[in-house]
C-alpha cells in the first residue's frame, strides 16, 4: 500500500465492482510483488461455472482498462528480473476430497498429477518456462513436487486440508495466460480418468447386452 508502492488500485476496484454487479464470484483482490501487478480471486461452484466466470472477468477487465488507456498484460513474465511472475493458481476439489478425504486419497491425487505432469504443462499457458524456474515461489517446469503449505511446490496442500485431510488442493503451475477450460479439463481427465473410462466401458457393455 501507499503511493509509489501501489499502482492501478482504482482500475482493480472498479473491475471488482463490475464483476460483482454481473454476478461473477470474485472473492478478493490484492496487489502483487511488482508495481502494477495485481491478483483477483474468482470462485465458481462447479467446473464449468468457474471457467465461465474467469473468462468473462477477463473480458470485463479489458473493458474497464479501455477507459483508463491501459493495456492488460497476461504474459507470465513480461519483464525478466528478480520478481514473482504471474500465474493462474487453480484451487480444486471434488466430493470425495471434501467429504471422504484421507491422506491416502489426497496424496494419491497428487501422485496422479505427478504422473501426468508433462500433459498438464502442455496446456497450462505459453511462455510458462520463464515463470516456472524453481525460484520466486515456483517449482521448476521440468520437476513436480507437492507439500503442505509449500508455495515452492507444483501442488500446495493447504494447512486446512492437511489438518483433516479433507478439502481442496492448489495447482500452482498454470500461467496467467492459461485457458481455464483447458486447465480444468486436464485436471478432470487426470483425477477422474479411471472413473470416466470405467463409465464408458460400462455403457459399451450394457449396449452389447441389449
Amino acid at each position: 500500500v501507499g503511493y509509489g508502492n501501489c499502482a492501478g488500485r482504482d482500475i482493480v476496484e472498479e473491475h471488482l465492482d463490475v464483476c460483482l454487479e454481473a454476478g461473477i464470484g470474485l472473492t478478493g483482490i490484492n496487489a502483487e510483488v511488482m508495481l502494477g501487478q495485481w491478483e483477483f480471486q474468482c470462485f465458481g461452484k462447479g467446473a464449468k461455472r468457474a471457467c465461465d466466470d474467469l473468462w468473462l472477468s477477463r473480458y470485463l477487465l479489458h473493458r474497464v482498462t479501455e477507459k483508463y488507456g491501459i493495456e492488460v498484460e497476461f504474459h507470465p513474465k513480461p519483464i525478466k528480473g528478480d520478481w514473482n511472475g504471474s500465474g493462474m493458481h487453480t484451487n480444486f476439489s471434488n466430493k470425495a476430497m471434501r467429504e471422504v478425504g484421507g491422506r491416502e486419497l489426497i496424496e494419491g491425487i497428487c501422485e496422479k498429477l505427478k504422473a501426468a505432469h508433462k500433459d498438464h504443462i502442455a496446456v497450462y499457458g505459453s511462455e510458462n518456462d520463464q515463470r516456472l524456474t524453481g525460484l520466486h515461489e515456483t517449482q521448476s517446469i521440468d520437476k513436480f513436487s507437492y507439500g503442505v503449505s509449500d508455495r515452492g511446490a507444483s501442488i500446495r496442500i493447504p494447512v486446512g486440508t492437511a489438518e483433516t485431510w479433507r478439502g481442496y488442493l492448489e495447482d500452482r503451475r498454470p500461467a496467467s495466460n492459461a485457458d481455464p477450460y483447458r486447465v480444468v479439463a486436464r485436471l478432470l481427465q487426470t483425477i477422474n480418468g479411471d472413473a470416466l473410462s470405467n463409465g464408458k466401458a460400462d455403457k459399451k457393455a450394457a449396449a452389447k447386452k441389449n
